[in-house]
């Protein structure tokens, strides 16, 4: 690592104990930061990481914040889920200390390449891919941050020559001060995270950020076909890239080789990589036919432009489930689709209201109080040679933790329906 002596003694406190705050004070503690970590919520997944961390020595805090956690703190860092209304984070700007967020401390001990990727939807899919080519052109590539491990805990194994694929979110960007990414790539930006940003320029205001450090030295990679995009090119410092979104099978494909050819790899190592790539888990990922209907879990479509690509992606008629916590999506982008396709819409979870007012009229909607519910109710609606369909269009954590356990119950209920003709893993669309 590099930049290890701008932390080495300095007084650190840690706002938030999931994985990134959890990775980020032990790996600042490791390089002689003194650490301490508070989290408003005390439950059995902060309870488990506060005891790691008080075998070196950490204080953590759990179940509410105290001023005395930020006091006399030379820094503070912040998890993605930390909005500027918390009150560490306000009591640490009073005091004239620095907050940021774990991105910008790991870009900061990084001794590799950065390519950055954000965007509304894709950003998981692309920077997988990313990785897949690096790899396969022989070179070494970390695959972090929003997707994987995060940054902090992936970094004490970098070495120069290295490349980082780093999947970042508005809320990550919204506290960086010297993070400058090689590579910084910008796939889309619809309607998303509403629910926390004031409005659609803060939302963009925030996902311009990942170049705001760029220079002439650096490469900024974006969706010639998005109009919200267009001033990019004029404010941002680094060399342009454009890829296209219009008329392509899959525009993700468009950005990864956009990015490959910065890299100098050869077009023929990426078309093998998109040839064997059989997709990730949560995004449309085929999980078993039962009776002839086919399941898919499409858990991490968490705004309606994914939803909307899914459905395009399918071939026949659908029962769609959808719903979860309201990020101030406009649902009614995937009317046109739905009415072609769409044969029954099951809602679950805060939104459910929300997303039937957007979408009456385009296909019976039924409420379910559990996913459990749900995928019985939409197995009884679907016939031989239909799909089930969970593309929620919405985060999770009015009913789960995170997308992953989202999708994780569904595969789980899918497997316990009554078929003798079951096929199980059935891969991905």
């Amino acid at each position: 690592m590099i930049n290890t002596d701008r932390f080495r003694g300095k007084r650190v406190a840690v706002v938030g104990l999931a994985r990134s705050g959890f990775s980020c004070a032990r790996l600042l503690g490791a390089i002689g930061s003194e650490v301490n970590v508070t989290d408003h919520q005390d439950v059995a997944s902060t309870r488990s990481y506060a005891r790691e961390l008080e075998k070196s020595g950490i204080k953590v805090e759990l179940g509410r914040h105290t001023k005395g956690c930020i006091e006399g703190r030379d820094l503070v860092v912040v998890s993605p889920g930390v909005t500027s209304a918390n009150p560490c984070a306000r009591w640490a700007e009073a005091e004239g200390i620095p907050v940021v967020s774990e991105i910008e401390v790991g870009w900061l001990l990084c001794p590799a390449t950065v390519i950055a990727i954000t965007g509304s939807s894709g950003k998981t899919t692309v920077t997988t891919l990313i990785g897949q080519v690096i790899a396969a052109s022989g070179r070494n590539a970390f695959v972090c941050g929003n997707i994987g491990n995060p940054f902090c805990q992936e970094v004490e194994r970098m070495q120069e020559g290295d490349l980082v694929c780093l999947e970042v979110s508005s809320f990550q960007l919204e506290r960086i001060r010297e993070f400058k990414p090689k590579i910084a790539l910008i796939l889309n930006i619809a309607r998303n995270h509403l629910d926390r940003h004031t409005d659609m320029r803060e939302y963009l205001e925030a996902k311009k950020r990942i170049f705001m450090n760029q220079d002439n030295d650096d490469y900024l990679v974006l969706n010639a076909d998005d109009p919200l995009l267009k001033e990019c090119q004029i404010q941002a410092r680094s060399r342009i890239v454009h890829f296209s979104s219009l008329g392509k099978a899959n525009p993700n494909y468009e950005a990864v080789t956009a990015v490959a050819g910065i890299l100098g790899i050869p077009e023929a190592t990426v078309q093998r990589v998109f040839a064997d790539f059989k997709g990730i888990e949560h995004r449309m990922e085929e999980v078993a036919r039962v009776s002839g209907v086919t399941f898919i879990n499409d858990s991490k479509a968490t705004t309606a432009e994914s939803a909307n690509w899914a459905l395009r992606t399918i071939s026949g008629k659908v029962v769609l489930i959808a719903g979860g916590r309201h990020k101030g999506v406009d649902y009614r982008i995937i009317r046109e689709e739905a009415q072609k396709k769409v044969k029954a819409i099951i809602l679950i979870g805060e939104a459910k209201d929300k997303i039937a007012e957007a979408l009456t009229g385009v296909a019976p909607l039924y409420e379910a109080r559990t996913l459990q519910e749900a995928v019985e109710r939409a197995f009884a609606l679907a016939a031989g040679g239909e799909y089930v369909l969970l593309s929620p269009m919405c985060s999770s954590f009015d009913m789960f933790s995170s997308y992953e356990e989202r999708g994780r119950e569904f595969k789980r209920l899918v497997g316990e329906l009554p078929d003798k003709e079951k096929r199980i893993g059935a891969g991905t669309l």
